[in-house]
């Protein structure tokens, strides 16, 4: 899902059209329609973690958990031959991990699923690689440590990526954004303490660059400034656009951090 947006996690039923936009959340629905990513990453970065959590098996059982538009199950498909379950609660984005599917050839190897990520359908100790690009905080990052470590196959391995402080005493404005749309936000070393708490190891971590969080913003900026163009109230897009403005003035003092966590033995 989307970076500190603070409509994020409000479930939408459709998209609606330029002429009926009246309120902040169906401009916000609008303004990520069609969108490549919904999180700061890219395929290198993808590539680079799926590296960093070593060997698996030849053909991996992988759940990616709030998966929107499928850049990451796509690839992971591609990369690792194994079978992936992608999970999300709106049926647009799934549509678009089929689309994706069928572009890349995978889409015998790829699965969608309807599903809240506090209640997946995976059997318990059946996946061995459990992805969750910039989706966890959405069902609390803590109960996302603990719900999910049950889920793993023996050998198996959690990647995510987070958002993250990367100073005790944040810009004001950005400290006011980040709190509006996910107060619970820590630092690195909270974090790292709190996978100590919920049992697991970081076996890697990587702090994802600026163009991984381009790769997000880029559009989404572009896909603003169209709908300025037909007619979409500019204020409700400012505030769409509000963490593009947030990021560019105070970027130094968040970002996004990718994880490799392993069960503590």
């Amino acid at each position: 899902m989307c970076a500190g947006a603070k409509l994020a996690c409000r479930p939408a039923l459709r998209v609606p059209c330029c002429a009926t936009v009246t309120d902040l959340t169906d401009a916000f629905w609008l303004a990520h329609t069609g969108l490549p990513r919904e999180a700061p990453g890219s395929a290198a970065t993808t590539s680079l973690l799926l590296q960093l959590a070593g060997s698996r098996p030849d053909r991996p059982r992988i759940v990616d958990v709030g998966c929107g538009t499928g850049p990451a199950s796509v690839l992971l498909a591609q990369l690792t031959g194994g079978h992936v379950t992608a999970v999300d609660l709106r049926e647009p984005y799934l549509e678009a991990v089929h689309v994706r599917a069928r572009a890349a050839g995978v889409d015998d190897r790829i699965e969608t699923v309807a599903a809240s990520m506090e209640d997946l359908p995976v059997a318990a100790g059946s996946v061995d690689l459990l992805w969750a690009e910039g989706s966890a905080y959405l069902m609390g990052f803590d109960n996302a440590l603990t719900a999910w470590r049950p889920l793993l196959a023996p050998g198996g391995v959690l990647v995510l990526t987070e958002a993250e402080w990367l100073t005790t005493e944040p810009a004001p404005a950005a400290r006011a954004f980040w709190d509006e749309g996910y107060p619970a936000m820590r630092t690195t070393a909270g974090n790292v303490a709190a996978f100590e708490r919920a049992g697991w190891t970081v076996q890697a971590a990587y702090r994802l660059p600026d163009s991984d969080w381009d790769a997000y913003y880029g559009p989404l900026g572009d896909r603003i400034e169209q709908l300025r163009g037909e007619g979409v109230p500019g204020d409700l897009l400012d505030e769409v656009g509000e963490e593009i403005v947030i990021r560019r003035r105070h970027g130094g003092d968040y970002s996004y951090m990718g994880y490799v966590l392993r069960p503590q033995r």
